[in-house]
């Protein structure tokens, strides 16, 4: 064992010798570029860490580097050696870096918590993309796509967009009850996001809207896409199949509520289904995600077998 790692190391030591000296350079340098970036913002990347962990909806960003930096790893073989640089690519990156950190700095007063570490964080990412077409090249970068602009994650949504996602996702999941409340037999108004049924009056607060499990679920949809999937429609069916399954998945948790309250008692409405449900439905709403993915490589293998 310990003579293959040696190996490993060798192997990966040698490849890197192998280099052209002006490409072990440019390598080299945009490590160095990398890591004397992320000191320039080390303190709004720990503010940023220290407010994902605390924050309900932006959980999710501490594992986007590692993601990205595993699908760069297990990808490596498709990028090519020869580097050259992209002076367009990291000029067009470099000037959103550059904006992003004067509207930070100018709206500092105006701005929340969450959208000034939203335009710390496109800044970033933006001179992360700069430093990538500056050392290795816009056909690297291409060839990098996916793992590179999947850091994109690591910004959390703008309060703006978030309130809009909760409104329209709350709208649309009461609108989905509905018609499973109809479809169970059970009497049902809506006026918006406020349900009517036997006894009870139930209304879809923004809180409620499935917003965090949805943005999730797009996030999980496009990582396995990517990563099973290689005909771009077959990619773009199973995301877009997200949109639905989300709105559905919060109508059938907002019916199952109705239904206890119903049938077992309004006081059903203080359960833990109702506080604490929230990651039950999620992966219950994975089983027809994955059944789709499943069926959509099936279909790809069969066609690339027939080939």
């Amino acid at each position: 064992m310990a003579t293959t790692a040696v190996g490993q190391r060798g192997g990966v030591w040698a490849r890197w010798r192998d280099l052209p000296r002006p490409q072990r350079l440019r390598v080299g340098g945009c490590a160095a570029y990398l890591l004397l970036l992320t000191l320039l913002f080390l303190q709004p990347l720990i503010r940023l860490t220290v407010y994902a962990a605390q924050s309900d909806l932006d959980s999710y960003i501490l594992a986007v580097p590692f993601i990205s930096g595993y699908l760069l790893y297990i990808e490596r073989g498709r990028y090519p050696a020869m580097y050259r640089s992209s002076i367009a690519g990291t000029v067009a990156m470099g000037g959103i870096g550059i904006a992003a950190v004067a509207a930070g700095i100018g709206w500092r007063g105006s701005l929340s918590i969450n959208d000034g570490l939203a335009l710390m964080a496109l800044s970033f990412m933006s001179f992360v993309v700069a430093g990538g077409f500056l050392f290795l090249g816009s056909k690297w970068m291409a060839a990098a796509a996916f793992p590179v602009a999947f850091l994109v994650f690591i910004v959390p949504l703008p309060d703006a967009a978030v309130n809009w996602l909760k409104s329209a996702s709350a709208l649309a999941s009461a609108s989905a009850a509905q018609l499973l409340f109809s479809i169970a037999g059970v009497p049902v108004s809506q006026d918006g996001v406020v349900l009517s049924i036997p006894g009870m009056t139930l209304e879809v607060a923004k809180e409620c809207s499935g917003i965090r499990s949805s943005w999730v679920l797009f996030i999980s949809s496009l990582l396995t896409s990517h990563l099973f999937l290689r005909t771009r429609w077959r990619r773009i069916v199973l995301v877009a199949f997200v949109i639905p399954l989300g709105i559905l998945r919060n109508g059938f948790r907002i019916l199952v509520i109705g239904l206890l309250c119903v049938y077992v008692g309004p006081y059903m409405i203080d359960s833990s289904i109702h506080h604490h449900g929230g990651p039950l439905f999620f992966a219950l709403s994975l089983i027809p995600l994955f059944i789709l993915l499943w069926w959509l490589w099936h279909q790809e293998q069969r066609l690339n077998l027939a080939d």
